[in-house]
């Protein structure tokens, strides 16, 4: 019969196993991405187009690679911390990325410096927390990056003029399925099979989702 130290060990140790397809669909993600990220920067006229979308390629590219570097191997506890530090991190630097080429080359002047200035010195803050505070709750740590995409609203009108109504729903819809995926990651739910495909793999899907609408808005910029 099981003592009850040795049942709590057990049950720690079998919620502690990563499913087997952790971090599979950012890896997959991150190769489709360099190829459309190299298209993208080669489509960009030259000047302010092109270091505005090389901006959010890197970014996309930082985010989705970070995450399968982080989440597909097993890195000993101090790598893995680094390591989340990165992804945590990229994931502030993918917002004010998105956020780039839409400022530069779709709003008039004055709107996209204020969104830039805004969403860079919100993503900076994002960064330093996530680096300086490893064990950030979901909570908040999904909370902060909603506050931040959303910063957009604040110049909608202009963003929606700038874009035109097709571009500006994706940015919608892109923003919606982030704010759904940030719950899914707070929640922890739902956990369809924790050792296949549990709630973490859910949230990465509702993040490519996401950056797959926003990917077609900055393509449309160009």
């Amino acid at each position: 019969m099981a003592t009850p130290n040795l049942s709590l060990a057990v049950a720690q140790g079998v919620r502690k196993v990563k499913p087997r397809l952790r971090g599979v669909s950012h890896q997959i993600t991150f190769f489709v991405g360099l190829v459309g990220a190299a298209a993208l920067v080669r489509l960009a006229p030259p000047g302010a187009a092109t270091w505005a979308v090389g901006v959010y390629a890197a970014s996309f590219l930082l985010l989705f690679g970070g995450s399968a570097l982080y989440h597909r191997p097993t890195w000993s506890p101090r790598w893995r911390a680094r390591l989340q530090r990165v992804d945590h991190a990229a994931i502030f630097g993918l917002i004010a990325g998105t956020y780039t080429p839409i400022a530069v080359l779709a709003v008039p002047p004055d709107v996209g410096q204020r969104l830039l200035l805004m969403v860079w010195l919100g993503a900076g803050a994002g960064m330093a927390l996530s680096v300086l505070w490893v064990k950030v709750p979901k909570a908040l740590m999904a909370a902060l990056c909603v506050a931040l995409g959303w910063i957009i609203v604040a110049d909608w009108e202009a963003v929606r003029l700038g874009l035109g109504q097709p571009a500006a729903g994706l940015v919608v819809a892109g923003g919606a399925l982030y704010t759904v995926g940030a719950v899914v990651y707070a929640a922890r739910w739902p956990d369809p099979a924790p050792r296949v495909f549990g709630y973490h793999e859910v949230f990465h899907l509702f993040t490519i989702a996401a950056a797959g609408c926003h990917a077609v808005v900055v393509a449309g910029l160009l």
